[in-house]
């Protein structure tokens, strides 16, 4: 269901909010403890076929029941569920891969209602991509739907889903980061005010956010007990407000143009007959080293990306750039490829250890090392355009990489080199082959560099050393 942390025994750290449960580790073995206090919705979700149904349309992770398990406490079921080998967070997400997950939650809420039962949390953080498409991960998610009672999960919905993705849609896709700072999902009244006039006047987000957060200014500062409620809504009335969440999400598109990479493999320097052989250099490395899982960053579109993933390789395929992770996502779509997740990462600022005590959500190195990294036509954006020394560079690689490495060394005189000294005084008399092979020799050994035919570009394949 989650990956494993470094600690593979006891509660995983992310997993404490829930009175109803949470997951643990036990004898490298994950694990679902669902509590006493949730019985009769568990039950409920069992006999009523909900989570059957679930599990059938793949819409829910799959779990069994098991006695190997010996819980916590309260215990009152303990569940295996399906492991999910890499967990991604919503601020890593394009843009369609935070709609798709928007869209699942909405459809998973309307299958629960026509069964009795309703989602008492509507969070980003509840879904997953697995073989390429999200997932719901969280079982006890579920309560029995009370005729009259509102949907408690409504606000929390709009900040994780409907917020940013007007955000991206409307201003600047970008904006996707503030997930990062309000793990919460963005607030609403932060939303009403940075979003144009354009997307207040449409009636699903000047009712679902702008007089949405109007009601949660109103009601910030009066007392209103539990259970006390003014209104009764009606089943009828709920399944149009699932609607008009659904309608209004639907609508919101965003074009993955005008970003600086977006289109690199169209504008590159690679003569065609270079650019056919770099793959096929890294195609025969990766068949050489036979890798279990593969990271590949500043992937872009996920060209080479494809390479691993077509041979059975779970690879996860990371770039800055947020229009090459959408059209790398769109292409994964398309293709209904399995192999391949794209996700958002500045390696240079990658995703920190956050939440209570900073661990809620894992960084990107706590989620690593892959057996195996590409590193293609990256390392001069590190070292030229970010002063990233070649032995800082060497030292995360070592880090995020189990095994092999394969990277591409872009000397100066490469035209992309050049493009970016063009706007810069050239302050870097070490990035040189020389220096580069130096600054790796501590951590990797070499073994092989292939150099790229009508280019001075060299493809290194690279074994990490064992460092005591």
């Amino acid at each position: 269901m989650v990956q494993k942390e470094k600690k593979n025994e006891g509660r995983v750290s992310c997993s404490f909010r829930d009175p109803s449960g949470f997951l643990f580790w036990r004898d490298g073995v994950l694990y679902r403890q669902v509590n006493d206090s949730y019985r009769e919705n568990y039950d409920f979700l069992v006999e009523s076929g909900l989570l059957q149904n679930l599990f059938k349309e793949h819409l829910l992770i799959p779990h069994r029941e098991v006695d190997d398990g010996e819980g916590y406490g309260q215990a009152y079921k303990i569940l295996k569920p399906e492991i999910v080998s890499f967990v991604s967070y919503p601020y890593e997400w394009s843009f369609s891969q935070l709609k798709d997950a928007a869209l699942l939650t909405l459809e998973i809420q309307k299958k629960a209602l026509a069964l009795g039962m309703i989602l008492k949390d509507a969070s980003a953080y509840n879904v997953q991509f697995l073989k390429g498409k999200p997932i719901f991960i969280d079982t006890l998610s579920f309560e029995k739907y009370e005729e009259g009672k509102p949907w408690v999960a409504y606000r929390q919905f709009c900040q994780h889903f409907l917020a940013p993705l007007a955000l991206m849609a409307f201003r600047d896709v970008r904006l996707n980061q503030l997930l990062r700072v309000h793990l919460d999902g963005i607030p609403l009244d932060l939303a009403s005010s940075l979003l144009p006039i354009r997307a207040k006047v449409r009636l699903g987000f000047f009712s679902h956010l702008y007089l949405h957060s109007k009601s949660q200014k109103h009601y910030a500062n009066k007392q209103v007990r539990v259970g006390e409620q003014k209104y009764k809504i009606k089943k009828f009335s709920l399944l149009g407000l699932i609607d008009s969440l659904e309608s209004t999400i639907k609508k919101l598109k965003w074009n993955p143009g005008g970003t600086e990479w977006g289109d690199y493999y169209g504008n590159t320097n690679y003569q065609q007959e270079s650019f056919k052989q770099k793959k096929k250099l890294v195609e025969e490395f990766l068949s050489q080293i036979k890798p279990s899982t593969v990271w590949d960053l500043g992937a872009n579109t996920g060209e080479f990306s494809r390479i691993a993933a077509d041979q059975g390789v779970p690879t996860i395929s990371f770039d800055i750039d947020p229009a090459a992770v959408e059209k790398n996502y769109r292409l994964v779509k398309e293709r209904g490829e399995e192999n391949i997740l794209p996700l958002l990462a500045d390696l240079t600022n990658p995703s920190p250890a956050l939440g209570w005590q900073g661990q809620e959500r894992m960084s990107l190195i706590e989620r690593g090392p892959a057996d195996a990294v590409l590193a293609l036509a990256l390392i001069h954006h590190l070292a030229i355009s970010n002063n990233l020394p070649f032995s800082k560079i060497a030292h995360f690689f070592s880090q995020i990489c189990d095994k092999n490495l394969i990277i591409e060394f872009v000397p100066k005189t490469d035209s992309n080199a050049q493009r970016l000294l063009a706007t810069r005084e050239d302050i870097f008399p070490n990035y040189t082959v020389e220096y580069f092979e130096a600054a790796f020799e501590p951590y990797f050994l070499i073994r092989q560099r292939k150099r790229i035919e009508n280019s001075e570009r060299i493809v290194y394949l690279l074994e990490r050393k064992e460092i005591l």
